[in-house]
């Protein structure tokens, strides 16, 4: 018989089949924040009459919808 606590193993366990997952949310955080910045950066700079490509401007929507995207698809399934 294992001396482990169950708890614990069962912690352990989870952490095997999703290592790093806590790192991996908070990357998703960080890239979403600064995503959803840096679009109302450039929807400013578009506001107050400055040009902008709309390559960069689809580029910042894409990236405001892939990054929450990812983090809704990483959280607890319990």
């Amino acid at each position: 018989m294992s001396k482990i606590d169950p708890d614990l193993k069962k912690k352990l366990l989870k952490e095997s089949q999703a290592p790093f997952k806590g790192l991996r949310r908070i990357l998703w955080i960080a890239f979403s924040g600064s995503a959803f910045l840096g679009l109302v950066i450039m929807l400013s700079k578009l506001a107050s009459g400055g040009e902008l490509k709309q390559e960069n401007i689809l580029i910042q929507v894409g990236a405001c919808i892939l990054f929450p995207t990812l983090l809704f698809f990483d959280r607890n399934k319990d």
